[in-house]
């Protein structure tokens, strides 16, 4: 299974020892992630210290673990999908455009997002947490 993997995933394995940080270290399953979500991530990364209690260098650390199971895909790759994803996603969260790009740029199982925007999505699966879960379990 390949899954897309929302900002909001990462960050919350991230900011504690959790069901997704473990899905993420310890998972079959494929996770992508557009390039653009390490922007997001750098302007998150002191609310991300504070919240969590970790310094900025064991969340590097952190990240370089948890990215062992997710690949990056560069924007070029994206870019002849982001018209349809910013008609998709863009008037509701334009921070979000990206990752329906990836989603519509490679075949893929959808999108790991608990964020609510995300469920009226018509044409691309979106998985939350549970569901991710449940899957992986049944995988081992």
């Amino acid at each position: 299974m390949r899954l897309v993997v929302d900002t909001s995933i990462l960050i919350s394995a991230l900011l504690k020892d959790s069901m997704t940080r473990e899905i993420l270290l310890l998972s079959t399953v494929e996770f992508l992630i557009p390039e653009y979500a390490f922007e997001e991530f750098e302007k998150h990364k002191n609310t991300i210290s504070k919240r969590s209690g970790l310094k900025n260098e064991e969340i590097d650390l952190l990240m370089a673990l948890l990215m062992e199971n997710i690949t990056i895909v560069p924007f070029l790759k994206l870019k002849p999908y982001m018209d349809k994803a910013y008609k998709i996603m863009g008037e509701i969260d334009h921070c979000d455009v990206p990752f329906i790009a990836l989603a519509l740029a490679v075949e893929n199982d959808g999108i790991w997002s608990n964020d609510r925007h995300f469920e009226d999505l018509k044409d691309i699966k979106v998985w939350k947490t549970p569901d991710v879960l449940k899957y992986v379990k049944t995988r081992k």
